[in-house]
């Protein structure tokens, strides 16, 4: 899709080589931002550099024995499956890397299986408590359905893994149910609007909670989850309803810009009972809440539904972003999360599914600015925040092929 830059792909070479050794970070006192660092992250731990090492691994640009050596570091500690395993924390973690480094049929078949059981026994005991919390018609926590901690994750394991596992279709019909308004309810709003801040605690400055829109906690990653599925040709019942239900909501709350349309990362009830928003212009650029995340979100529904218009909207959203000096100059990270790279990888995944070069075009500066931002970049290790995500889009971008290790399906960008 695009020309190999040597440029990316040495600077990404050079990051990988920085975190090669996990015992020399550990004794320099340099494995995570804040002591952070936790072995079975995928956000801040030994997990999120194993990933990037697998990637390259597969590529042909690293070798096996770090990433195994990583992968190793990541294990070293009891397996993590309690109420805080996620696909960012915990087996599902370890069972997406282990997934992610089986290149060949019966690679890792042992490993695969018991983390597959814990990683299914997490996602049912997670389905029975949101069932029940339906049930009685109380409003969700984001945790419950986003895709940092909730089962918007789980499914994206189960997906990449098993996609026809019954599994795999008790995940998708929750989030189908969690797009219906609650009963007995009728104040309109949809069934994943939280009472909560977007903290996850109750706030007086959030009085009626918050509409999360955003793709790291809020409704876009169900939305991106359920259209991948659909894609692939996993369906459940009212499984396109569902996607309809979030892209009404959506396009409600859409705003226009002289630079294209664009969403609001979180709505309040005050903004629901006045009909407009409060928030004037876009927000920063960001896969987790802005514009690349949404409008990603958005190409893929329209993909999977058929809908040509959502997708010229969703490319149009994004090409509009990439163009506007103001909104990018916005974007003072450099990482995954609220930086660069994750705007240079939702922009990879969309251009390549895009059938005009318009956002393809725009490639190459993005990858440029973002080796400008390497100057200053966080001094971690961290793959949603740090060097380790950072390589990874650096890598993608550098390659010009989509990553073999399909390491940004935990971003729900594939």
């Amino acid at each position: 899709m695009s020309h190999p830059d040597p440029h990316a792909l040495a600077a990404a070479a050079a990051i990988a080589d920085r975190l090669a050794d996990p015992h020399a970070l550990r004794s320099a006192g340099n494995a995570g931002g804040g002591g952070r660092f936790r072995p079975q992250s995928l956000a801040g731990g030994a997990a999120g550099i194993a990933l990037l090492h697998i990637e390259r691994a597969r590529a042909g640009h690293g070798d096996w024995t770090t990433a195994h050596t990583w992968l190793s570091a990541a294990v070293r500690d009891d397996l993590s499956a309690g109420p805080n395993a996620s696909l960012f924390f915990g087996a599902p973690t370890l069972a997406f890397l282990t997934h992610a480094a089986a290149d060949q049929p019966g690679k890792l078949t042992r490993a695969l299986a018991n983390l597959d059981t814990s990683t299914a026994a997490v996602t049912r005991r997670r389905l029975d408590e949101a069932h029940a919390r339906l049930d009685r018609g109380d409003r969700p926590a984001l945790a419950e359905f986003d895709l940092i901690r909730g089962l918007a994750g789980l499914g994206t394991y189960h997906l990449q893994r098993n996609p026809h596992h019954d599994i795999t279709a008790a995940v998708l019909s929750y989030l189908v149910r969690l797009t219906e308004p609650l009963a007995d309810r009728t104040d309109g709003l949809p069934g994943w609007w939280t009472d909560l801040a977007p903290t996850g605690h109750p706030s007086p400055a959030w009085p009626g909670g918050h509409g999360n829109f955003g793709m790291s906690h809020g409704i876009a990653g169900p939305l991106a989850l359920l259209s991948l599925a659909l894609r692939r040709g996993v369906v459940v019942d009212g499984h396109t309803d569902a996607i309809t239900r979030i892209c009404t909501w959506l396009d409600a709350w859409q705003q226009q810009h002289p630079c294209g349309p664009w969403w609001p990362g979180i709505i309040t009830l005050d903004d629901v009972h006045k009909g407009h928003l409060r928030q004037p212009t876009p927000q920063r650029p960001s896969w987790c809440y802005g514009t690349p995340g949404l409008a990603r979100a958005q190409q893929l529904a329209g993909l999977a539904t058929g809908d040509t218009v959502r997708q010229r909207t969703a490319q149009t959203a994004m090409l509009g972003c990439l163009r506007d000096p103001a909104q990018l100059a916005r974007i003072v990270d450099s990482g995954l999360c609220h930086g660069m790279a994750g705007v240079l990888q939702a922009a990879w995944r969309m251009a390549a599914d895009t059938p005009t070069p318009d956002i393809a075009a725009e490639l190459p500066r993005l990858s440029a600015r973002l080796l400008t931002q390497l100057r200053c970049a966080p001094g971690d290790t961290e793959f949603l925040d740090g060097p380790a995500g950072i390589a990874l889009a650096l890598h993608t971008a550098a390659t010009g092929t989509a990553p073999l290790a399909h390491w940004d399906a935990c971003l729900l960008l594939t």
